[in-house]
């Protein structure tokens, strides 16, 4: 069985490009558009991993990552932060939200799934 992965992101392009990179390696992808949504949708589908956007609408990503690890449920799932956040403080500020990692927007396509897969549990 595919490992699945949840990406929270509001810009078609980069769900776009994500969905192509993770489904070309065999990742079963799930979307959710803004942060409830992104909430909601983990604890149906229970991801192996969250890919988390910062810049949501109608609830940050910071926000979505403390709701994530309050709930029982869902504390114990990875989320790397996704984001253009790239000033001095953000990594550090994704981290204290709960986030396990994070990946500076642009991504890069060479070593994106070798920072993604190092946030997975080989099944």
């Amino acid at each position: 069985m595919a490992q699945r992965i949840l990406y929270i992101e509001d810009n078609e392009q980069n769900l776009y490009l994500v969905r192509f990179m993770l489904e070309k390696h065999g990742y079963d992808v799930h979307e959710a558009r803004d942060g409830r949504e992104g909430i909601a949708a983990a604890a149906t589908i229970r991801p192996d991993l969250i890919l988390l956007d910062i810049q949501l609408p109608s609830m940050d990503g910071y926000a979505v990552a403390q709701a994530l690890r309050e709930n029982a449920d869902l504390a114990a799932i990875p989320i790397v932060a996704v984001t253009s956040y790239a000033m001095a403080g953000d990594r550090e500020k994704a981290l204290a939200a709960g986030c396990n990692g994070y990946i500076e927007k642009p991504i890069n396509p060479d070593n994106f799934l070798q920072q993604v897969e190092q946030h997975l549990v080989k099944p």
